[in-house]
C-alpha cells in the first residue's frame, strides 16, 4: 500500500472512531441519561474553560514584555462581549482576533 492510501485509510479510522464515540453516549442513553451524567455534563464546560484560561496564562510575565497587557485586554474583551452578546463562539473569536494583532502588530 502507498504512503498516501495508508495515510488516507488512517484519517478514515480515526474520523469514525472518533465520531462513533462522539455518538456512542447519545446511543447507550437514548431514553434515560443517569444523574452522574448530567451532572458531568453541567459542570465539565466550566471546569475546561476554566483550565484553558489556566494554561492561556501559565506563561505570561509581568515583569517582561508587555508585561501581559495584550492578554489583559484581550480577556476584558472576551467577557464584555460575552457579558454583552451572550455568544460564546464570538466573544473567543473576536478575542482572539484582538489576541493576534495585539501582538503582531501593536506589542512587537
Amino acid at each position: 500500500m502507498s504512503n498516501s492510501i495508508h495515510s488516507l485509510v488512517l484519517i478514515a479510522v480515526m474520523a469514525g472512531l472518533t465520531a462513533m464515540l462522539r455518538f456512542l453516549p447519545f446511543l447507550v442513553f437514548r431514553k434515560h441519561t443517569p444523574g452522574p451524567v448530567l451532572y458531568l455534563g453541567r459542570v465539565l464546560p466550566y471546569a475546561i474553560m476554566g483550565m484553558l484560561v489556566v494554561y492561556c496564562l501559565k506563561s505570561v510575565s509581568l515583569l517582561k514584555g508587555s508585561h501581559g497587557i495584550p492578554e489583559f485586554l484581550a480577556i476584558v474583551l472576551v467577557v464584555g462581549l460575552h457579558k454583552w452578546k451572550h455568544n460564546t463562539l464570538i466573544s473567543i473569536a473576536t478575542g482572539t482576533v484582538c489576541y493576534m494583532l495585539l501582538v503582531q502588530l501593536v506589542f512587537v
